[in-house]
């Protein structure tokens, strides 16, 4: 890595300049990630098979907890390596990037073994059918055994933007998820393997994308390491990156626990309606993947303004981000709800299954032009190692909020119910993690070593 390069735009470059420098990249890797979770989808459902698309559907939040652990190492030691960089501690950074790489390692061998054990009592829980069940576990059973490449490329596609390769990191991305999506068609259509190509397809590109992130690093073209030499767990490395990294994925466990609430109490409207939902969060899943990357994005230069005290370019880098934001997922989702009739007809072919897909889509969109101020606010509580108040937003969004949200529209309005829900819970976090960010950064900046920028910071700073 080019130190000088990194501070340049970490420290010196214009704002809008280094903004976008870093989010461009996380933004298209994340709408990568988007192709790749809407291919598996798309192909099956030119099978004509909807129980198919309802057994994806099924399955997907339960694939999706893998990539939320490799969260709490990513954007943890996203986090804790950025401030370390500000603060001019390289093998401290080093040491926490070394961590990262074997604690998903193992963590990810852990998963795999405890999910193909516990394969019936988790087909049990997530509500699949008579019809649904075997192609759900043909799926879960192939994709479970990719475990640790799964969380080793979540992971990595941050650490690398922490140090100020967010074009690296996008690299990575694009290379797994576009074999997937080559992939695809090949095994679910020529080869005629349906639902276990897919899962085939999806254990390869993350094999992939795992696979380049670590030659990235044994080719030494980092100052940070993956040897086993420099893992270590002393000097609270293992504390300061959990202590970010679990809240910061506590909001993607808990949204695959609550996409799973959703289909077991969505099956009792059945499967078409299971499709219907799971084809309505992919489509407003186009906005959220677009502002995640961005949010995702900006951290780095939020962290790195922490450690190094640069209060001023903080703040700064939050007013250029937040506007960016809004206007970013206000357009998108326009765009989303003017496409929403073609996007939907490539997935589902039974009238019953669209007709539910339109109805969900509608009430989801409602919210989601507030999803880009959420994200970037979000990762800047943990830029600040805001860990409580990271907790708080995560538990909230799809947790305290969002699931008693469920029982108690369901009983107002039925299905519907099940779709308001979040939206309810989008407002109501939103407006939480504005007043906790302004809480936060407040007390950070009249912290003592503040260069005297404490009085910077104002309600209508950001």
């Amino acid at each position: 890595m080019n130190n000088t390069n990194t501070m340049e735009v970490f420290e010196k470059a214009p704002v809008p300049k280094a903004v976008l420098k870093n989010t461009l990249p996380a933004m298209a890797a994340m709408l990568m990630v988007l192709i790749y979770n809407l291919a598996d989808t798309f192909f099956i459902g030119q099978t004509h098979n909807d129980i198919l698309v309802a057994a994806v559907s099924l399955a997907t939040p339960v694939f999706l907890i893998f990539m939320a652990v490799g969260t709490v190492f990513g954007i943890g030691g996203t986090s804790v390596i950025s401030r370390a960089f500000g603060q001019g501690r390289q093998e401290y950074a080093k040491k926490v990037c070394a961590f990262c790489l074997w604690s998903c390692m193992a963590t990810g061998f852990v998963m795999s073994a405890g999910f193909l054990l516990f394969m019936e009592q988790i087909l049990t829980l997530i509500g699949a059918s008579a019809d649904t069940w075997e192609p759900a576990k043909t799926y879960l059973t192939i994709v479970a055994l990719g475990g640790p490449f799964v969380l080793i490329s979540n992971c990595f596609s941050n650490i690398l933007r922490a140090e100020g390769q967010p074009n690296k990191a996008m690299a990575g991305q694009v290379l797994g998820n576009l074999l997937n999506v080559v992939l695809d068609p090949l095994m679910i259509l020529t080869f005629r393997w349906g639902i276990a190509g897919a899962a085939i397809a999806t254990v390869i590109g993350n094999g992939v994308g795992a696979g380049y992130y670590i030659l990235y690093y044994l080719r030494g073209q980092s100052n940070l390491s993956i040897h086993i030499r420099d893992f270590s767990v002393k000097d609270q490395i293992c504390a300061n990156v959990l202590a970010i990294g679990i809240p910061a994925s506590l909001g993607s466990l808990l949204m695959s626990v609550s996409q799973i609430v959703v289909n077991a109490r969505m099956e009792g409207y059945g499967d078409m309606a299971v499709s219907g939902m799971g084809v309505a969060m992919k489509v407003t899943m186009i906005t959220g993947m677009v502002c995640i990357g961005f949010g995702q994005g900006v951290q780095p230069l939020l962290g790195y303004c922490v450690g190094a005290k640069l209060w001023e370019r903080f703040r700064k880098i939050m007013r250029f981000s937040v506007l960016f934001a809004l206007a970013l997922s206000a357009v998108m989702t326009g765009l989303c709800y003017l496409l929403r009739d073609s996007v939907i007809r490539v997935f589902l072919t039974d009238t019953a299954s669209f007709d539910y897909a339109i109805t969900f889509t509608n009430i989801l969109l409602t919210t989601s032009f507030l999803f880009g101020v959420f994200y970037v606010m979000t990762n800047a509580l943990q830029a600040m190692g805001a860990a409580v108040q990271a907790l708080i937003i995560n538990l909230s969004r799809q947790g305290i909020i969002y699931i008693p949200a469920l029982f108690i529209l369901q009983a107002a309005l039925e299905v519907n119910g099940l779709a308001w829900a979040q939206p309810v819970a989008d407002l109501l976090s939103t407006a939480l993690v504005a007043v906790l960010y302004l809480w936060t950064s407040r007390k950070k900046m009249a912290e003592p070593g503040t260069s005297g920028e404490k009085n910077l910071i104002s309600v209508g700073s950001f």
